[in-house]
């Protein structure tokens, strides 16, 4: 279990992030078609997963923003965006921004994501949505990078992310 924070009050996940060298944990989530996405779908790239609750939050929106402006810049990486909204929403709100360069998912369907990446938060306001977390994953399936941001209301570490991926 991990300890953040929402507005100075704590939160907790139900679990941790994967290990840093481990293979990432696959998953199974819904794209904004409604069609499946599998990591294995990812195989042979970089992989950035972006985290976060909600994308009708103010932080949460800015980092979908930010990591697609990034993307541009990427050659041989995708930069996923994983919350628990409807993919209706996500689509709603990268028609209306001009998103293009990221893939939105969701775990609306079944939790498996958060759960078996440990992001899931289990008590307070924001209970069973996704806590802020950025995890980096090189062409070989490993975790090369992980930050559960320590105040869910703060943006992530875009530096310290984008730098371990070109080391990846």
């Amino acid at each position: 279990m991990a300890t953040v924070t929402l507005k100075g009050n704590e939160i907790h996940t139900g679990g941790e992030l994967p290990d840093l060298g481990s293979p990432a944990p696959d998953f199974s989530l819904t794209k904004v078609d409604l069609s499946t996405a599998n990591l294995s779908d990812f195989r042979g790239g970089k992989l950035v997963l972006n985290i976060f609750p909600s994308i009708d939050t103010g932080t949460c929106a800015q980092s979908v923003r930010q990591f697609n402006i990034e993307a541009a810049e990427l050659g041989d990486t995708q930069i996923l965006c994983i919350s628990k909204d409807l993919p209706f929403a996500q689509n709603r709100f990268c028609g209306a921004e001009g998103i293009d360069k990221v893939v939105m998912l969701s775990d609306f369907r079944d939790g498996h994501f958060g759960k078996s990446y440990g992001v899931e938060f289990t008590d307070g306001p924001l209970r069973s949505l996704l806590s802020r977390s950025v995890i980096v994953i090189d062409q070989q399936g490993n975790v090369v990078y992980t930050e559960q941001v320590p105040e869910t209301v703060d943006e992530p570490n875009y530096k310290a992310a984008l730098e371990a991926l070109m080391d990846a």
